[in-house]
This record gives C-alpha cells, sequence and structure tokens, in this order.
C-alpha cells in the first residue's frame, strides 16, 4: 500500500477521535485515481455523510498538489470517487461539536460534508485546505488575466 494509506493510519494514530474504518480500501481507491507526478500532501479521514450517527460512510479525503480527492470504497464490489479542483472550490465551514467535528466542502455543484472528525484535528484540516486553495486560486487568476 502506497503514501495515501500511511498518510491516514498517521491522521488516525495522531488523531484517534477520528471515526473511519477501512481505512486501506478507502485509500486504494484515491491511489488508482492520482495522477502521474501528482503526489498526496495531507490526508484525513472521516464519514461523508451529514448526520453524526451515520457511521457506515467511512472515506478518505486527500489533499494532493492538484486538487482534492475523496474515496469510498463500497462494501461488496465499486467504490465512490469524488475530485475538487481549486476552480470548482468555492468555501469551507468547519463545525465543532461536543464528541465530532465536521468539514463542509462547498463547491459550485454541491456541497460535501465530512463529519465525525476529531475535534482536535479540526485546526490543522482548515489550514491544510485553505492554504493549498489560496495557492492554487493564485494561479487560476494569473490564467484569467
Amino acid at each position: 500500500m502506497g503514501n495515501v494509506y500511511d498518510q491516514a493510519r498517521l491522521f488516525k494514530r495522531k488523531y484517534p477521535g477520528s471515526l473511519a474504518f477501512r481505512l486501506k480500501k478507502h485509500a486504494s481507491v484515491i491511489e488508482r485515481h492520482l495522477n502521474p507526478g501528482e503526489k498526496p500532501n495531507f490526508v484525513f479521514i472521516g464519514q461523508k455523510n451529514s448526520g453524526a450517527f451515520e457511521w457506515f460512510s467511512s472515506c478518505v479525503v486527500c489533499v494532493t498538489d492538484r486538487r482534492i480527492l475523496i474515496g469510498k470504497k463500497r462494501i461488496l464490489w465499486g467504490y465512490f470517487l469524488s475530485a475538487i479542483t481549486p476552480d470548482l472550490y468555492n468555501d469551507m465551514q468547519i463545525y465543532q461539536g461536543l464528541l465530532w467535528g465536521n468539514v463542509t466542502i462547498d463547491t459550485v455543484k454541491e456541497e460535501i460534508v465530512i463529519s465525525n472528525v476529531s475535534k482536535k484535528g479540526l485546526d490543522e484540516i482548515e489550514t491544510r485546505i485553505s492554504e493549498f486553495m489560496m495557492e492554487e486560486k493564485k494561479k487560476y487568476r494569473g490564467q484569467d488575466d
């Protein structure tokens, strides 16, 4: 298994309050869809849903040097993959509850909610995604001129 799974395990070890299962399977979906030369910079785990009590929607979220990938392997066959490129990214909201937090990524077409994330990991997640998107948005603005 590659770098995505190692970073997901590291996040789980660093912030053990995050709920996610089958990390190796979810990480393999992302690794399958990494483009040549694309490197994962930051990986975190959670549940791709909006409810705090829906515990069977584990996913792995990977911030690469080009985009954000969200991978989720289905139980029997198939998988789901969401890709967010900087030009489609609008905004992000962080919610901290009593036990867990939520990360809501607003794109042009939809809102993606990653729930059941450790409260202690929310600061790092917000910083990493915000810094990446601010740098990438500058590149896209430069192309429009």
